[in-house]
């Protein structure tokens, strides 16, 4: 398996992991009180610093015990990370749209909060299943 391949991998599950003990948290405040009424700004950024302090190194644990010939990137690589971010990116905009609506219309900060954050969740779930694929099913360049 491909470096790169292996740094997709660790971003799911640094996303999925990191979003779930967010949810986890956040709803698990909420009791009988409305959702957007429960403090959330210590819990997503606490959340959001451990999946950056996470990714980061498991990112150099995957470095440092890879091959040598493994940790170069040719131009398929490249290509496929390409195809990965613009991929992943269509959400981020999609949240950040979806957070500018919800201001526009007076939405509680909370709700605002989390649809960009999910709209970033989404994007590197996204991102990384698309450079997975391609590493997996065969990558074809346009």
């Amino acid at each position: 398996m491909a470096v790169e391949e292996k740094r997709a991998w660790i971003m799911i599950v640094v996303t999925v992991v990191s979003y779930g003990a967010y949810l986890a948290v956040v709803l698990g405040r909420a009791g009988d009180a409305p959702l957007a009424q429960v403090p959330y700004v210590a819990a997503l950024l606490w959340t959001v610093g451990a999946a950056i302090v996470a990714s980061i190194a498991l990112h150099i644990t995957v470095a440092m015990l890879a091959p040598k010939e493994d940790t170069t990137k040719d131009q398929r690589d490249r290509e496929i990370h390409r195809f990965g971010e613009y991929t992943g990116q269509s959400f981020i905009v999609i949240g950040g749209v979806a957070g500018l609506v919800l201001a526009m219309a007076e939405a509680d900060q909370f709700w605002i909060a989390n649809v960009i954050y999910l709209g970033f969740v989404l994007s590197a779930l996204l991102g990384s299943m698309a450079k997975i694929a391609a590493y997996r099913l065969g990558f074809q360049p346009w």
